[in-house]
């Protein structure tokens, strides 16, 4: 999980006062995103299904899974808007389940 924080940060450091014309226009922070939210969808995938819906009932591992294939074998159909709102929207609600399970490990 401490991956998933990780990556999420260095996102939103890379993204930080963006806005989605921005980014689109930015290839380098359009390519270092994308492979931190391919170390997120291997994060969730090596924790798994199951035990990621109980840390983050919102966000559907299979979602996450699909985001990881799209971004290794269907890299060129991607859509940078679909990316630029996960990265916006879903990764601050990851990252913070991700915290919130970390405090409660032994």
């Amino acid at each position: 999980m401490l991956d998933i924080v990780e990556n999420c940060d260095a996102i939103a450091v890379y993204i930080d006062g963006m806005d989605y014309a921005r980014f689109a226009a930015d290839r380098k922070t359009i390519d270092a995103s994308e492979r931190c939210l391919q170390r997120i969808t291997e994060a969730v995938i090596k924790i798994g299904k199951d035990r990621m819906a109980a840390i983050a009932p919102s966000i559907p591992a299979d979602a996450v899974r699909g985001l990881g294939n799209m971004l290794r074998h269907h890299y060129d159909a991607l859509d940078l808007r679909i990316i630029f709102a996960t990265m916006t929207d879903s990764l601050p609600v990851l990252r913070a389940a991700c915290l919130a399970a970390l405090k409660d490990l032994p």
